[in-house]
C-alpha cells in the first residue's frame, strides 16, 4: 500500500510588483492560510525589486515592521509543521538587511529556506522539497 498524499505542487506567491512593506505582508497573509489548511506545502515567493528611492512608508500604507514580526511569531509553528521549504526569488541588488532575512533559513521561518534569481531554479527546489517528504505533487 503507497501511503504517499499527492498534495498540489509548489504554491508561487508573486508580490513581485507591490511596494516592500505591502509585500512582506501579502507573503505573511498567504503563509498563514496555507498554514492554517494544515497540509505539508512548498512556497515559492517572487520578491519585489528594492525601489530606486528610500522612501518611508505613509502611515497606515502597511503593516508596520512590529507587526509582520507578531505575524511571522504567529505562524512560525505552522511553518514548522506544515512548510516543506520556501524559495524566495529576489533580484541581486536587494538591500543588506533584506538579503539577511531571506538567508536566515529556518532560524527564521522555522523551515527550510533558499534564495536564488532564478524562478525555474527555485520552482525546481520548492516541488524537490515536496518530493523529499515522501509526496508526490499533482
Amino acid at each position: 500500500m503507497d501511503v504517499r498524499r499527492a498534495v498540489q505542487g509548489a504554491r508561487e506567491i508573486d508580490a513581485s510588483g507591490l511596494p516592500m512593506g505591502h509585500a512582506q505582508a501579502v507573503i505573511l497573509d498567504v503563509l498563514r492560510a496555507l498554514t492554517e489548511r494544515a497540509e505539508p506545502f512548498a512556497a515559492v515567493l517572487l520578491m519585489p525589486a528594492p525601489p530606486e528611492v528610500r522612501t518611508p512608508p505613509a502611515s497606515g500604507d502597511a503593516p508596520s515592521a512590529a507587526d509582520r514580526i507578531r505575524t511571522l511569531k504567529l505562524i512560525r509553528p505552522g511553518l514548522t509543521a506544515f512548510c516543506r521549504g520556501l524559495a524566495f526569488v529576489a533580484p541581486a541588488d536587494i538591500p543588506a538587511e533584506r538579503a539577511a532575512t531571506i538567508h536566515s533559513g529556518e532560524n527564521l521561518w522555522g523551515c527550510p529556506a533558499t534564495a536564488t534569481q532564478d524562478v525555474t531554479a527555485a520552482r525546481a527546489w520548492a516541488e524537490a522539497r515536496i518530493r523529499a517528504c515522501g509526496l508526490s505533487p499533482e
